[in-house]
C-alpha cells in the first residue's frame, strides 16, 4: 500500500455509493458534514454507482454536491451542475434478454431482478443471491457472450463489455475539463476497479474482495462507511 500523497493538487473525489457512502442502514451522520467540508475546501464531489439515475439524483441533491453523476456502472452520465444533457452510453435490451434466457437455464433464477430495474436503461441487475459463477459459465457459451457479469457485493449486473465506470468517468471528466490524475476514487467492489485505474489515486474501503484491495493505491483500516469516514478525515487533514 502506497503512502497517502501530500503534494498533489486534488480537484475532485468520486465516491461509489453502496458499501462506500451508505449501506442498508443509510448514511452515517458523521459523514455528511465531512463531505460538506470537502466541498468547502474546494474539492468537487461526484458519485459513480451501479444504481440508476433516479436512485442517485436525490442523494446528489440532498448532499448538495457540485460534481456529476455516473450511473449504471458507467452507462449513464449526467452533469446537471454544468447544464449538460443526460448521456446514455449503451442499450440495455440485450442484458434484459440474457436475463430471460438465464431463467430458462438456472432453476429458481429471478429474471425480473431488483426493483430499480424499472428505471434501468443500459444494463440489467439481479439479486446478490443469484449464482454468479453459473451465470458467467452459461453466458460465455451463449449468443450473449459479449456481455459481462459483474458483482458488487450488493447485486449482480449484466452489462455490455464496452461499459464500465471508467467509460462514464472519462466522458464526465472531459465535459468538466478535469485531469483524471487530479482525482481520487473511493470504492469497495470489483466494479470499482476500472474507476481506480482511471484516476490519480484510489482508495479501497473494504477488504471483502482481494482484487479490489490489490487494485487500490490505499486501503483504509476500517471497512464500509467507517472506512470512508477514515479516508475523508485523512484527506481533510492533508488539505487543511
Amino acid at each position: 500500500m502506497k503512502e497517502f500523497p501530500r503534494d498533489r493538487k486534488w480537484e475532485m473525489v468520486v465516491f461509489d455509493i453502496d458499501g462506500t457512502l451508505m449501506d442498508f442502514e443509510g448514511f452515517d451522520p458523521k459523514m455528511i458534514p465531512l463531505i460538506r467540508r470537502l466541498e468547502e475546501l474546494g474539492i468537487l464531489v461526484s458519485l459513480a454507482s451501479g444504481r440508476t439515475l433516479p436512485n442517485i439524483t436525490p442523494i446528489m441533491q440532498s448532499l448538495a454536491l457540485s460534481g456529476f453523476i455516473v450511473a449504471e456502472n458507467g452507462g449513464i452520465v449526467w452533469d446537471s451542475v454544468e447544464g449538460h444533457e443526460i448521456k446514455v452510453l449503451a442499450d440495455g435490451s440485450r442484458s434484459r434478454e440474457a436475463a430471460k434466457w438465464l431463467a430458462t437455464k438456472i432453476e429458481g433464477f429471478d429474471e425480473k431482478g431488483i426493483e430499480s430495474n424499472r428505471w434501468r436503461e443500459t444494463e440489467w441487475c439481479l439479486g446478490p443471491h443469484e449464482n454468479y459463477e453459473k451465470m458467467c459459465e452459461l453466458l460465455i457459451e451463449s449468443e450473449w457472450s459479449d456481455l459481462l457479469v459483474v458483482k458488487t457485493g450488493f447485486a449482480i449486473h449484466i452489462i455490455s463489455s464496452s461499459i464500465d465506470k471508467s467509460v462514464g468517468l472519462k466522458l464526465a471528466f472531459k465535459q468538466r475539463g478535469i485531469d483524471p490524475l487530479n482525482v481520487i476514487a473511493c470504492g469497495d467492489g470489483p466494479n470499482d476497479i476500472p474507476m481506480f485505474d482511471t484516476v490519480g489515486w484510489s482508495v479501497a474501503i473494504d477488504n471483502r474482495f482481494q482484487e479490489v484491495v490489490d487494485a487500490a493505491d490505499y486501503n483504509t483500516n476500517e471497512n464500509g462507511k467507517k472506512g470512508t469516514i477514515e479516508f475523508i478525515e485523512k484527506l481533510i487533514q492533508v488539505l487543511d
